[in-house]
């Protein structure tokens, strides 16, 4: 038998593995690329063009329309030192720990915790209608809460027979709260249910056995099988409430600024006075926050998970 000429054999053999591992790679990245293109097209792209607009004077009508000029940071040390700004902050710190953090993950967990002891029929029922909150639209909504808190014939005045109580005008911010924490509390529903699911009867049983209340039961059993649900409907909620413009439709940041949230100011500070460039600025300004609570709740959560 002659002998294997050079550069064939084994040698051979792992030429062929890099060549089918560089194969590999390249498949993965084609069907990787539909997914970072559009990753770049609507995060990446925006974020950019946000930080660039957040160092311009750039406006939407006049001159710095046309030609806007480079300013450096002076829109971020303007909006550091404008009380609106940290007006619209502080309401905004409020409406998130009002309509997320308590609102929505308490009523939610509530309702998931009440309806595992009650009939199948009954729970249906009230998961629709929790459900029919969540995706009724916007608009929609706005209009059945301006029924409810109208001054002269509204709902909420007629069944706490309170007179002709202004909701939106005497109490805007409270009337937000409440509002965002009943179009939301749907989706703490559905997570927490799936996490009270996964609990096992059997551990539920055992503390029954040795006398544990409801209390005690949720405390040593539920709460270690659930932390980590609770801990990502925190972050989820946390950061689509601060986030959200739908209180715009409700009071449209007033009375007085006194629902003026960051969505809102924003909106309003870029688009009704066209000061695109500062509001840019304080868009970034939102991004890092957003970044910084996003950070504080995953750590939170790899320390659980190890």
């Amino acid at each position: 038998m002659p002998a294997p000429a050079a550069g064939t054999g084994p040698s051979r053999a792992v030429v062929d593995d890099g060549d089918v591992a560089g194969l590999g790679k390249a498949r993965a990245m084609a069907f990787l690329a539909p997914a970072l293109l559009l990753i770049s097209l609507f995060l990446v792209f925006p974020a950019l063009w946000t930080l660039y607009l957040g160092l311009t004077n750039y406006r939407l009508s006049g001159s710095a329309a046309k030609n806007p000029q480079f300013v450096g940071v002076d829109n971020y040390i303007n909006a550091l030192s404008d009380d609106r700004f940290f007006n619209s902050l502080g309401l905004t710190l409020l409406f998130v720990f009002g309509s997320a953090v308590i609102g929505q993950s308490a009523l939610g967990f509530a309702i998931a915790w009440t309806m595992t002891r009650v009939r199948k029929s009954v729970r249906a029922v009230v998961e629709f209608f929790v459900l029919l909150a969540w995706i009724i639209p916007s608009s929609v909504t706005t209009f059945l809460w301006y029924a409810m808190l109208d001054r002269s014939n509204g709902t909420l005045n007629a069944m706490l027979s309170t007179g002709n109580t202004a909701w939106l005008l005497d109490y805007p911010l409270q009337s937000i709260i409440v509002f965002n924490t009943w179009v939301g509390t749907a989706f703490s529903m559905l997570l927490f249910s799936s996490a009270l699911a996964s609990v096992p009867p059997s551990q539920l049983e055992s503390a029954r056995m040795v006398g544990a209340g409801a209390w005690a039961q949720f405390r040593d059993v539920v709460f270690p099988h659930i932390r980590g649900h609770v801990l990502t409907n925190t972050l989820l909620i946390t950061l689509w409430t601060f986030n959200t413009f739908t209180p715009y439709l409700l009071t449209a940041g007033g009375p007085d600024d006194r629902s003026n949230i960051l969505p809102i100011f924003i909106y309003r500070l870029a688009l009704n006075d066209g000061a695109l460039g500062q509001g840019s600025a304080i868009s970034l300004i939102m991004i890092i926050i957003n970044l910084v609570i996003a950070t504080v709740y995953l750590r939170l959560l790899k320390e659980r998970k190890s």
